[in-house]
């Protein structure tokens, strides 16, 4: 018996406004082929594993997939010839990794609508409230954290809201610059500014695009939020709650967000 979930959208808009896209019709683009590739759950697996932009070799892909060095790579290259990864030599190892951040913004809008994973595990359970609670979306911050941090910047008058995305308000260039962040020179790179993404776990907004992508690296290079090894989840440090109460006023006490020792 076929099982149905339904998933509503709590703030009422529509998926399409959480993914940076271009319009194409159906004809343009080979839907079904794609979508194929990512119906397969190892290879899936793969995709999610270097949704956080970082390249791995073929044998650590291997091993989170939980399949034999011969089924990666088989699965690895279907993913290179459809464009979904590049692979990269390097001596005797191949290492891969997201061809397009796209990539990831299609696996973020079909976990919007996609039924939950089971937890079966106490492992799994922990992984997926690690998940929720603090994640990259490929280079910007995404979970409890990313839309806590986006709303802590609207309310704090460093971010307005506007109809695609968010502007840094006069206010809110002091702000950033004083962070740390050249928009001048974050404003220069060839992607969309701040556009705002739908996060899949919260139903609720975040900012994204090269404001996004500079805010975290921000708060990874001042070590404010750590990478968890296994998967792309991070953690909050204490220096990284400290700081992000006394300089965007969030607190993070009450937040599910886990955080760990300076």
């Amino acid at each position: 018996m076929s099982r149905v979930c339904y998933r509503e959208w709590h703030d009422g808009t529509d998926a399409r406004e959480g993914v940076e896209y271009m319009t194409v019709t159906v004809t343009d683009t080979t839907i079904a082929a794609a979508a194929a590739l990512l119906a397969d759950p190892t290879r899936a697996g793969f995709v999610v594993a270097l949704s956080d932009g970082r390249a791995l070799p073929a044998g650590e892909l291997a091993r989170r997939g939980r399949v034999a060095p011969s089924t990666a790579t088989a699965h690895l290259t279907k993913l290179v010839a459809q464009g979904f990864l590049v692979v990269e030599a390097q001596g005797r190892r191949r290492y891969y990794r997201l061809a397009n951040p796209a990539v990831v913004r299609a696996l973020e809008a079909l976990a919007a609508v996609a039924c939950p994973a089971p937890i079966r595990s106490l492992q799994a359970s922990e992984e997926a409230a690690a998940l929720h609670s603090a994640r990259t979306c490929y280079d910007h911050l995404a979970g409890a954290l990313g839309v806590a941090l986006t709303q802590a910047l609207v309310d704090g008058d460093v971010l307005d809201t506007v109809a695609d995305g968010y502007t840094v308000t006069t206010r809110g260039a002091v702000v950033l610059k004083g962070f740390g962040l050249d928009l001048d020179g974050v404003r220069r790179r060839p992607r969309l500014f701040a556009p705002r993404c739908l996060d899949w776990s919260e139903r609720q907004h975040h900012v994204a695009g090269a404001l996004g992508a500079a805010l975290a690296d921000r708060l990874f290079e001042l070590g404010w939020i750590t990478r968890v090894p296994a998967n792309r989840a991070v953690r909050v440090t204490t220096d990284g709650r400290e700081g992000l109460r006394a300089r965007f006023d969030l607190d993070l006490m009450a937040d599910p967000c886990r955080a760990e020792t300076k």
